[in-house]
C-alpha cells in the first residue's frame, strides 16, 4: 500500500475522488483508478493507452527521454556486448542471467526441441507460393496447439514452461521453413552443434547439395539482432499477446496473435519499409536525388515519410540504434559492401539525419529499423522477411510477459471500456415506414 494519494475534481458538482498513487522502482508513478467508475460512475479517456498502465511489470524499462533500455535491470548496452541471445531468454525467462552450469542446461533444452513435426509440412505446403512469410507464420504458430497438446495448459507452470521452450527453439524451424517455401527449395533441418544464430542462418541458407559456411561475424550480428528486438516493454504486440491469454487462451494461439499483431507496418514491419524506402530512392536517381527527397520530407504539405528515423517512445538516441549501427559498419566491412549503392544511399540519408538541424532539433534520429533493415539485406535475407526475424526474436519476450501476467494474483481478463458516440435508444419501425 502506499500512503500517497491523487485527488480527483469535478466541475459538474460531483463529489471528488481520492486514488492512491502507486510508485515503480524506478519510472512514473502510476494513479490507481480502478476503483473511478465504481465511485464516479465514469471512465478515464486515453486513446491508443498513451498514458495508460495495463499491468505492473519487473521485465523491461524504458526511459525515453534518456534513451535507456533495461532487461530486468541490466543496460541493453551490456547485454548486447556481452552475452548471447539464449543467456537473454534465460535472463528474461527466469529473471537471472545464467551461470556457466544454467547457461549449458538451458542451451541443450532448447537444442533438443529445434525440430518441428514432420507434418508441418504438409500444413506448409497448404500455402500458396507467394505467400508472405508472417501469413505462413501466423498460421504455424498457432497450429503448434494440435501438434504440442501436452503443453496447451496455460495454468500449468510446467506445461508453461514446455511451450516456452518449444517456442524460442522452433521459431527460427518455421521462419527458415517459410523462407524455403517461398524459394522452392528443400527445407533443411537443424544442425544441434550449431549456435541457434548459425543453425538459423544455415537452414536458411543451406540446400542439400551445398552447405552453408558461418561466418562468425554474421552470425553475431544477427544474434544482437534478436537481443535487441528481445523485448520493449508494452507495446502493440506484447500487449496483444497479454489481452489474448487473459482470456486463459493456449500459450501458441497467444504468441500467434503477437505474430499477427507485429505484422502492421506501424509495428513489426518498419525495417521493411525503411528499405523500400530506400529502394524508392534509388529507383528514382540514387545518391543524386537524396536532397530533393529530403526537401519533400521537410515539406508539410507533402505525404513523403522518412521511415526508420525517429520513435514513438524514444525522444533520444535510441540505445539499440547505437548498437546496431555498431553492426552495420562491421557487416558491411565483412562483406565488403561500403561501395554498394544502395548502402552508400543509407549512409547518406544517415548522414543528413544526424547533421541537419531540421532531424536534430525534431530528434528524427535513426532507430534500429533502419540499421537492422541494411543488415539483413546485407546478410541476404529478403525485405519479405523482416518482421518474420523481428517476431522469432519477439517471442521470448512475448512469453515472458505472458507468464508474469499468469502469474499475477491482480490479473483479469483485458476488457477495455468505451466511450460511446453512437445512436441513443431507438425503437425499429415496420420496414414499410423506413
Amino acid at each position: 500500500m502506499t500512503d500517497r494519494t491523487a485527488t480527483l475534481s469535478f466541475s459538474d458538482g460531483s463529489p471528488s475522488a481520492t486514488f492512491p498513487v502507486l510508485p515503480g522502482t524506478i519510472g512514473p508513478d502510476v494513479i490507481d483508478i480502478r476503483s473511478l467508475y465504481s465511485r464516479t460512475g465514469k471512465f478515464t479517456y486515453d486513446p491508443g493507452f498513451m498514458s495508460t498502465a495495463a499491468c505492473s511489470s519487473a521485465i523491461t524499462y524504458i526511459d525515453g527521454d534518456k534513451g535507456e533500455l533495461l532487461y530486468r535491470g541490466y543496460p541493453i548496452e551490456e547485454l548486447a556486448v556481452s552475452c548471447d541471445f539464449l543467456e537473454v531468454c534465460h535472463l528474461l525467462l527466469y529473471g537471472e542471467l545464467p551461470n556457466v552450469a544454467q547457461k549449458l542446461d538451458f542451451g541443450s533444452r532448447v537444442i533438443k526441441h529445434t525440430m518441428v513435426n514432420e507434418q508441418m509440412q504438409f500444413f506448409m505446403r497448404g500455402f500458396r507460393r507467394d505467400v508472405h512469410p508472417m501469413a505462413a507464420l501466423t498460421g504455424l504458430v498457432g497450429a503448434m496447439s494440435a501438434f504440442y497438446p501436452d503443453s496447451i495448459n496455460l495454468n500449468d507452470a510446467h506445461q508453461r514452461d514446455i511451450s516456452a521452450i518449444r517456442l524460442i527453439a522452433k521459431m527460427p524451424t518455421l521462419v527458415a521453413m517459410a523462407y524455403k517455401y517461398s524459394v522452392g527449395q528443400p527445407y533443411m533441418y537443424p544442425r544441434n552443434e550449431l549456435s541457434y544464430a548459425a543453425n538459423f542462418m544455415r537452414m536458411m541458407f543451406a540446400t542439400p547439395c551445398e552447405d552453408y559456411k558461418v561466418d562468425d561475424v554474421l552470425v553475431r550480428a544477427l544474434d544482437r539482432i534478436f537481443i535487441l528486438h528481445a523485448d520493449h516493454e508494452q507495446n502493440a504486440s506484447t500487449s496483444t499477446v497479454r489481452l489474448c491469454a487473459s482470456s486463459g487462451t493456449n500459450p501458441f494461439a497467444a504468441i500467434a496473435a503477437g505474430v499477427a499483431c507485429l505484422w502492421g507496418p506501424a509495428h513489426g514491419g518498419a525495417n521493411e519499409a525503411a528499405l523500400n524506402m530506400l529502394y524508392d530512392i534509388q529507383a528514382q536517381g540514387g545518391l543524386a536525388r537524396v536532397g530533393e527527397f529530403i526537401a519533400k520530407v521537410k515539406d508539410k504539405s507533402s505525404t513523403v515519410r522518412l521511415m526508420g528515423f525517429g520513435h514513438r517512445v524514444y525522444k533520444n538516441y535510441d540505445p539499440r540504434a547505437k548498437l546496431m549501427r555498431e553492426t552495420c559498419y562491421e557487416v558491411l566491412e565483412a562483406l565488403g559492401l561500403h561501395d554498394d549503392p544502395l548502402f552508400k544511399l543509407a549512409m547518406a540519408l544517415e548522414k543528413i539525419a544526424l547533421e541537419d538541424d531540421y532531424f536534430v532539433q525534431r530528434k528524427l534520429y535513426p532507430n534500429v529499423d533502419f540499421y537492422s533493415g541494411i543488415v539483413q539485406k546485407a546478410i541476404g535475407i529478403p525485405v519479405s522477411l523482416f518482421t518474420a526475424i523481428f517476431a522469432l526474436a519477439r517471442t521470448v519476450g512475448w512469453i515472458a510477459q505472458l507468464n508474469e501476467m499468469i502469474t499475477d494474483p491482480e490479473y483479469k481478463i483485458g476488457r477495455p471500456r468505451q466511450l460511446f458516440t453512437g445512436a441513443t435508444r431507438r425503437s425499429v419501425k415496420p420496414i414499410a415506414e423506413r
